[in-house]
């Protein structure tokens, strides 16, 4: 009895290299296919979340960029209003100091020379707040697609314990459109 009991594990390993179960290493395969595709949708999904977080810096550089242009214009509409209000208003030299207000005030309005008038500050802000809304969104559909992926994992991990095979299709088929899905966010198709 003794003899049987020590050459139990080694019979146990003769027959599972003789008859070795395709579908346990298929199901391997299909684990390793879902960690590369989990890999590279965590790299996009980083990737995605620099990109908002880089079009949220430089979005709030510019509105602040816009809100001290505007201070700034603000100050000298009130130098002009005081200049104007004076006694003295008519002299040359004030005339001088109102008319250079003012054409600070234009400049910083609209002055597409330097692209840095209100306007284009404006301009370029909603535009970078476009840039960081899309690169949200697409971190959003990585972050779907990396949970869906990690699923389909543990739920193919799962079917090879509990020897049920269409729990195995059923991860196959999960990870494939959570992997169809960040294609389909990497090309701007969704």
């Amino acid at each position: 009895m003794s003899d049987d009991y020590n050459r139990a594990p080694e019979e146990v390993h003769e027959r599972a290299e003789s008859n070795p179960d395709p579908w346990a290493r298929g199901v391997a395969v299909l684990v390793s296919f879902l960690a590369a595709a989990l890999a590279l949708t965590g790299i996009a999904e980083k990737s995605s979340q620099n990109e908002y977080l880089s079009a949220h810096i430089a979005v709030s550089d510019d509105w602040s960029f816009y809100q001290a242009k505007n201070q700034r214009m603000a100050i000298r509409n009130a130098e002009v209003s005081i200049l104007q209000s004076l006694p003295n208003a008519a002299d040359p030299e004030i005339q001088k100091r109102v008319q250079a207000a003012q054409e600070y005030v234009a400049h910083a309005k609209d002055d597409p020379k330097s692209n840095d008038g209100l306007k284009q500050l404006a301009a370029r802000a909603a535009a970078r707040e476009t840039e960081r809304q899309e690169a949200l969104e697409r971190y959003h559909h990585y972050e779907l697609a990396s949970g869906a992926l990690e699923l389909s994992i543990v739920l193919a991990s799962v079917s090879v314990v509990i020897r049920i095979r269409p729990l195995t299709m059923g991860a196959g088929v999960l990870g494939l459109v959570a992997a169809l899905g960040a294609i389909v966010t990497r090309f701007g198709l969704f």
